[in-house]
């Protein structure tokens, strides 16, 4: 049986949100990443969260926190990493990413990134969902990476690379498509509106 593990990222420095970590924010009385790790910990196996900085900030929520292992915060690929190296250790399979401003991510993340995956015969899958104008807009970090890749992964983000999509396309990824009615699932709070519109959400008012 797979082992996944999942990781949140939450490195991201929230600069339209006025700095500091746009996860510690409160939606409805819990913090955006009191409502990521609600929905993503049933899913896995065991969780962690990925950030930089003084671990001591999450202590609350009792979870290991992963620093990137590669120097000069090089983005979301570097949390991946930092959360392979993690899974290795603890002897996972895989993770799952998921970013920490997403309070409404899908409660069945986990197995159907591993289903697309699995049919497609592909290591890696992305979450992907409709635009308002019905095109596919993919969701990078929230995505299915075996193991087995964090050696590949290393030497790119060494060599430069920064990109998920570019390095994911490169090994083989399946697309996991979820709904986006009556709201996209992978709605992620970057502005003062958008924390506006969580609230609607999350008390079931049209937004």
């Amino acid at each position: 049986m797979t082992r996944i593990l999942g990781v949140i990222l939450a490195g991201g420095r929230a600069t339209r949100m006025g700095g500091g970590d746009k996860g510690l924010l409160r939606l409805g009385g819990v913090t955006l990443l009191g409502h990521v790790r609600a929905r993503l910990a049933p899913q896995c196996a065991e969780l962690a969260i990925n950030a930089n900085g003084d671990p001591a900030r999450f202590s609350d929520y009792g979870l290991p926190v992963l620093a990137d292992t590669l120097p000069d915060y090089l983005g979301p690929l570097a949390g991946v990493l930092a959360g392979l190296e993690w899974a290795a250790e603890k002897g996972g399979d895989a993770i799952v990413t998921a970013a920490a401003d997403t309070p409404f991510l899908p409660h069945d993340l986990v197995v159907r990134l591993s289903d697309a995956a699995a049919r497609k015969k592909v290591p890696i899958a992305l979450a992907a969902s409709p635009d308002d104008a019905g095109s596919l807009r993919h969701h990078p970090t929230f995505g299915l990476w075996p193991i087995g890749l964090r050696q590949d992964l290393h030497a790119e983000l060494s060599g430069g690379l920064r990109k998920i999509m570019l390095w994911a396309e490169r090994h083989g990824t399946a697309t996991a498509l979820f709904a986006s009615a009556p709201f996209d699932p992978f709605f992620n709070v970057n502005t003062p509106q958008d924390m506006v519109r969580a609230n609607a959400i999350l008390h079931g008012v049209s937004a």
